[in-house]
């Protein structure tokens, strides 16, 4: 006969066993080698390297550990209150602060923190608004646009009838008159602004005009400004929006996923487009990291880093400028430039090469078309630099200044490995004077 109290010690003692186990990262070393072998590598690379690739980031510490709770282990198909799940009291919390901090944030009047990229964020956008074969008028992908713009290969590209406008080749930035006479000619259904690689403001009490004069929807994907429009360094595109679509990782530094701001009247629409349009289970350990990242956004200090992210652009666009490269457009007003490799006057030097080259000397960057690039998209003849990242680990102008020092001295000679060796052990002694965020 079981003896009072023995099935309560039983489970206690099946308790303390499992608080007792080790933490998370030592049971993945030991169960998976191989996969914790990857992490680890992947950790070096980003400690002791100079991330500048433009769309990534170092999250916030609290992002992180949100990102990693036992929100991960929920199903919650549907909305707040309107779950087609059972137990989902606490996740609901959780997804309506996100909400309510992203309206907060960024003004809108209604918000959708459950699209799991931007990608997914646009796809959505486009099922609420359109029918298929609608024309949208979007930039052009070689010119700074983005793949969900329409590109032939992307779903976007394959349900939609997509119109693109370009660059102005002399000053390499948006040409509004022509774009306006080509919202006119084409009457697309949505004007489409923003941009993967473009370095330079929009203008969006004229875009309304056009889409206004046009007949047509204004839609902006501001994923890669979305922290700087937080705050209030770059024009803000919600007040001229029907609708805008972002990332919240990038200069924002939450974790990886998607937000639609949208009008109330477009509310319904782009909520059943998200769920069950597009997507079944949202990721709710991301929208909780999604409502941290916004709560970090309104602080004082995150202006301030905002600010820093801009003048470090500024710093490294001159530096590379004097040292014989040229930046697209002639400059650049956000957290991103493109480099032009042409005034090189070496046939050889690609935006590939020198992606390789730069990698080797532990600076990141990635190739990139620059407009009207003669060649190919897997070649190029340019690089996209940007500064968040570094920024976050506290670098400021004057190493940025060194820095644009050190793409430059491998841009004039992207084959000679001794330099890029050189290089490597200089930036591995910056770089551990400004740690990773942990």
């Amino acid at each position: 006969m079981t003896q009072p109290g023995s099935s309560s010690k039983a489970a206690g003692s099946a308790i303390s066993s499992w608080i007792e186990q080790p933490d998370p990262r030592q049971l993945l070393s030991e169960q998976d080698p191989e996969i914790y072998a990857a992490i680890e590598s992947e950790r070096h690379r980003q400690t002791y390297g100079i991330e500048l690739i433009a769309s990534e980031n170092y999250v916030f510490p609290e992002v992180l550990a949100a990102a990693g709770s036992v929100l991960t282990n929920k199903y919650a198909e549907g909305y707040p209150g309107r779950r087609y799940y059972g137990g989902c009291q606490y996740v609901d919390v959780a997804e309506k602060i996100g909400l309510e901090r992203a309206l907060e944030l960024f003004g809108a009047e209604h918000a959708n923190v459950q699209p799991h990229s931007g990608a997914q964020a646009n796809a959505a956008v486009y099922m609420a608004l359109l029918e298929p074969g609608d024309t949208v008028l979007a930039m052009k992908l070689d010119h700074g646009g983005h793949l969900s713009h329409g590109f032939h290969l992307n779903s976007s590209g394959h349900y939609y009838n997509f119109v693109h406008y370009g660059l102005n080749p002399e000053t390499e930035q948006l040409d509004y008159e022509v774009m306006r006479q080509t919202a006119l000619d084409q009457r697309p259904k949505l004007l489409l602004v923003g941009a993967s690689a473009y370095p330079r403001h929009f203008d969006f009490r004229l875009l309304r005009e056009i889409a206004d004069e046009a007949g047509c929807l204004l839609m902006m994907d501001m994923a890669h400004v979305a922290g700087l429009v937080a705050a209030k360094l770059h024009p803000d595109p919600v007040p001229y929006c029907d609708v805008v679509t972002t990332t919240t990782h990038k200069t924002l530094r939450g974790p990886r996923g998607g937000l639609i701001l949208c009008r109330q009247k477009h509310a319904r629409s782009i909520d059943r487009a998200v769920f069950p349009g597009i997507q079944g289970g949202p990721l709710m350990h991301i929208i909780a990291a999604k409502a941290v990242g916004f709560k970090l956004a309104q602080g004082e200090s995150f202006r301030m880093y905002q600010q820093q992210i801009l003048d470090n652009a500024q710093a490294l666009s001159d530096t590379l400028q004097a040292q014989g490269l040229r930046s697209v457009s002639g400059g650049t007003d956000n957290h991103l430039l493109l480099v032009d490799l042409n005034p090189l006057n070496n046939e050889e030097t690609t935006g590939k090469l020198l992606e390789t080259a730069l990698d080797n000397a532990s600076i990141h960057c990635n190739k990139n078309m620059i407009p009207f690039d003669k060649r190919k998209a897997m070649v190029t003849s340019g690089i996209r630099l940007g500064t968040p990242a570094a920024t976050t680990r506290g670098m400021q102008q004057v190493e940025f200044e060194q820095i644009g020092r050190w793409i430059a001295s491998i841009a004039h000679d992207p084959k000679d490995t001794a330099l890029q060796e050189s290089v490597r052990d200089e930036v591995l002694e910056m770089v551990q004077a400004f740690p990773v965020p942990a």
